[in-house]
């Protein structure tokens, strides 16, 4: 007996429920978190394989991706009331209908003119299911990945194409911060540790995970430099930071930080936690906090990171430089930052411009002169 998905994402039976049948549902999925040894953070949701996966996954990756893809498969399985190896395409396809309906029908999202889950979520949560199927098929729990890449057309058939993808996202730019809302959130800090936070994102573009993971060691004061070594995907670099970081840092390092055992730079400064490194979601709260003090927007850490590399662009940093700045493995991430800076596009067009009018001035004075 199948489970599909109702037309509200709920679930109904494809067949006639008989008193001898098999339960509705295999397992109930249920995200529990726990701290592993070395303070890894373990995600579960109480079935073998999927948990194996999630186990593979915590080796390899950040705790925050652990949990988005614990959280995605939660759903899916919630969802689609299936042991992992009875998947099949028509329940990846009835899915992805089930989240476009998800909400009221009735708001349209200003970002794509949709309804339900934005088209970024739904492709998140996709990925998060095909991972782990492609974990299990090369394992051998499954014979085949249950979720397509894309769907196949006549003429993907007849090129070896990809044909049409599941999902289309569309192409935005990410926001930046301006000037004034720069200095009113480091204006609205209590505390030089939160300063000295929000400024390495400003000045030097640190992840939020890159800021909390610095050590005393990794701080080269001398040469004003940061080596990251907690980097995304586990890539380490060394990067320079301007002297108004390193003396906001070192005032926090001679005035605020307490005596600890840990080396890590930023830590809790009082209550029972007092000199331990603080939390992802510590440093949420203080963020949080002082934006809405500043009285600002929903800005968030990672707007200050593209403030950061949009700025430099603007001053005429190179794209390589920017590239090795950022710590992304490919430039074609990088290049965002050619058309978020505000600059660039209109000083070439104004070059392509003058040359254009000089060609017709000169086609017109050819043509006086005949």
């Amino acid at each position: 007996m199948g489970v599909i998905l109702g037309p509200s994402g709920g679930l109904s039976l494809d067949g006639p429920v008989g008193a001898e049948e098999e339960p509705l549902m295999v397992w109930s999925p249920c995200l529990i978190r726990s701290v592993a040894s070395g303070d890894r953070l373990r995600v579960r949701l109480g079935h073998e394989v999927v948990d194996d996966y999630l186990e593979f996954l915590a080796a390899r990756c950040r705790p925050n991706t652990v949990l988005a893809a614990g959280f995605d498969l939660k759903v899916f399985f919630t969802l689609v009331a299936e042991d992992p190896a009875a998947v099949t395409t028509a329940d990846v396809l009835a899915f992805i209908t089930a989240q476009r309906s998800v909400g009221d029908r009735k708001v349209v999202r200003l970002s794509d003119g949709e309804s339900g889950l934005s088209a970024r979520t739904i492709q998140r949560r996709l990925s998060s299911l095909s991972s782990m199927f492609a974990f299990l098929v090369a394992r051998g729990d499954v014979d085949r990945n249950p979720v397509p890449r894309g769907l196949s057309t006549r003429r993907s058939r007849d090129r070896g194409r990809r044909g049409v993808p599941l999902i289309r996202t569309p192409r935005t730019l990410p926001r930046v911060a301006e000037p004034a809302e720069i200095d009113a959130l480091l204006g609205a800090c209590r505390r030089l540790r939160d300063r000295a936070m929000f400024e390495a994102m400003v000045f030097g573009g640190l992840r939020r995970c890159e800021v909390l993971g610095l050590r005393l060691g990794d701080l080269d004061g001398a040469h004003r430099r940061v080596f990251i070594v907690e980097g995304k995907g586990g890539h380490q670099r060394q990067i320079p930071i301007s002297a108004r970081w390193f003396s906001t840092v070192g005032d926090y390092l001679r005035i605020e930080r307490p005596e600890t055992d840990t080396d890590r730079v930023f830590v809790v400064l009082k209550g029972r936690r007092r000199g331990r490194p603080l939390s992802d979601e510590g440093l949420k709260q203080i963020f949080v906090s002082a934006r809405e003090r500043a009285g600002l927007r929903r800005i968030t850490c990672h707007e200050l990171r593209h403030t950061c590399f949009t700025r430099l662009r603007e001053a005429g940093m190179e794209l390589e430089a920017l590239q090795a700045q950022a710590g992304h493995r490919s430039i074609e991430t990088t290049r965002l930052y050619i058309h978020l800076a505000n600059g660039w596009l209109a000083e070439e067009y104004d070059k392509a411009s003058a040359v254009i009018d000089a060609e017709v001035f000169l086609a017109a004075a050819d043509g006086v002169g005949r």
